[in-house]
């Protein structure tokens, strides 16, 4: 397997999904380690050389910024940071989100402003090619100052402590260093605030949300479509001069979706009873594909960030100059991500909708899609659940990044909360795909009382391959473990190819 060359080469969203995947390898450039050399060799000289006070380096931190360390106390000082400030509560964060931080960390340290050791980078690469996990922890950030509650969680293990996952156990991180022969980092100045300092914990979060947020989209689409031509809908609001008139790229992309998905239906070409369809049918292009801008926006700030260096104090070498400021500031993430939030929870609103309708008995549809209503409740109670899920993101969009409480001592006067902004959208994704699994099992119910006629071929093949885990339902049975495997299905992605 090619490894993956951490360089000058700028990364988008998608490189994530070969990168990060199990059994992956990064190296770094002989460029990256050249740079991060040379701004390590150049801090030395300046703690060494200019007697004055660089925030973070020799000095405390947040509030006590202004109390000055010593020199023969440098190295202790980072290592008391990364022990203090490893404070993280509630569940652990996923394992595929560890790992994207540990590589959006590298990333971030490879552009030679942070003043690592190569060695620490290095072993942060080795962290990642032998798939050693750090335990970390949801709860601790807000979202400024960087991510320093969970970043520390993950540094841990560089020093012998905290916890990792690795090989199916759970080791401590001085038992890791015993299996694999390392001797623990002794991090010199400045940099155990470059390893806590940053976003890798949003980030993480946010480039999963927004590859997880594209598969929806498409997946939206293309269930709209068959859940129109079970409702015996029209496409006549799919026609693309309606769009060309009102240019938004989202909406266009989602009539040409639809009519794409529906090309060759027998259903969608037969006269048509009814002038309009609902508005959770007719406005899909405009809903859809408004949440569809919203992810291109979020492309644009996540693409951004995870080609950034994020910590403070920033170091620039060429200029001989150490500026403390503010790039671990989470605010562009923040409102990116509960923006996203929103977009996606419109998603699953929309569909919603569409259960419902195809539940009331319409359009020579049986009742709750069963064949003896009364007797049987057939999908009476999945539209239920759907709709509880619905009401909960609407809590969950709540923007995060409205909110703000200082700490320390004020000096961290305004704060992004782009942590919580990124754990309600990792939940929002996960409900949306549910809600659309939901409305992928009423519609492929409902298409089987309009045979003999039948849906596209595209939609065809969905159908049957969807039917080798989830059966027609003729009486009332247990319904969960359909539900699930309907969730499972979508993310599974089977529908992609």
């Amino acid at each position: 397997m090619n490894a993956h060359i951490i360089s000058e080469t700028p990364l988008k969203p998608g490189d994530l999904k070969e990168i990060t995947r199990t059994g992956s390898r990064i190296e770094l450039s002989a460029d990256v380690s050249e740079r991060i050399e040379r701004c390590r060799t150049y801090l030395d000289a300046k703690i060494k050389n200019s007697g004055e006070l660089i925030y973070g380096v020799n000095t405390g931190f947040g509030a006590l910024y202004n109390v000055a360390v010593g020199v023969e106390q440098l190295a202790r000082l980072q290592r008391n940071l990364v022990m203090s400030h490893a404070c993280g509560m509630g569940p652990e964060v996923p394992r595929e989100i560890v790992r994207l931080m540990i590589f959006l960390k590298i990333q971030s340290l490879s552009y030679g402003h942070s003043g690592t050791q190569l060695k620490t980078v290095k072993r942060l690469v080795d962290f990642f090619n032998n798939g050693v996990c750090p335990v970390v922890y949801e709860q601790g950030s807000l979202g400024a100052s960087g991510d320093l509650a969970p970043l520390a969680h993950m540094a841990l293990p560089l020093i012998g402590l905290g916890e990792v996952d690795f090989r199916g156990e759970r080791l401590s991180g001085a038992r890791l260093n015993e299996i694999m022969g390392w001797d623990p980092i002794e991090l010199q100045s400045k940099e155990g605030l470059a390893l806590l300092n940053g976003t890798q914990f949003m980030c993480a979060y946010g480039l999963w949300c927004l590859l997880k947020a594209q598969n929806l989209c498409l997946q939206a689409d293309m269930i709209c479509a068959l859940s129109l031509d079970a409702y015996d809908g029209r496409i006549e609001p799919f026609t693309p001069q309606v769009h060309a008139i009102r240019a938004h790229k989202g909406q266009a992309v989602t009539a040409e979706a639809v009519r794409t998905f529906l090309e060759g239906s027998e259903l969608i070409k037969r006269p048509k009873k009814h002038v309009q369809d609902p508005y959770s049918f007719r406005c899909a292009p405009q809903v859809h594909g408004a949440s569809r801008d919203c992810v291109d926006y979020v492309t644009q700030v996540l693409t951004t960030e995870m080609n950034s260096a994020t910590d403070n104090p920033t170091i620039f070498p060429d200029l001989d100059q150490v500026v403390s400021a503010g790039n671990f500031h989470g605010q562009p993430l923040a409102l990116a991500l509960d923006f996203l939030s929103i977009a996606i929870a419109e998603l699953g609103s929309i569909s919603e909708r569409r259960t419902n309708q195809l539940v009331l008995g319409k359009r020579e549809l049986p009742a709750f899609l069963v064949a003896r209503p009364g007797l049987n409740s057939g999908f009476m109670i999945p539209q239920y659940t759907a709709a509880s899920i619905v009401s909960q993101n609407k809590q969950l969009c709540t923007p995060a990044c409205i909110d703000s409480i200082d700490s320390s001592q004020a000096q961290e006067d305004h704060v992004s909360m782009g942590s919580n902004a990124a754990l309600k959208c990792y939940r929002v994704m996960n409900n949306v795909q549910r809600v659309l699994a939901i409305e992928l099992f009423n519609a492929a119910q409902a298409l089987e009382f309009r045979r003999p006629a039948r849906t596209s071929p595209l939609l065809e093949k969905v159908v049957s391959r969807f039917r080798e885990h989830v059966p027609f339902i003729q009486d009332d049975t247990l319904m969960y473990p359909y539900l699930q495997q309907a969730e499972k299905f979508l993310s599974d992605e089977l529908y992609t190819d």
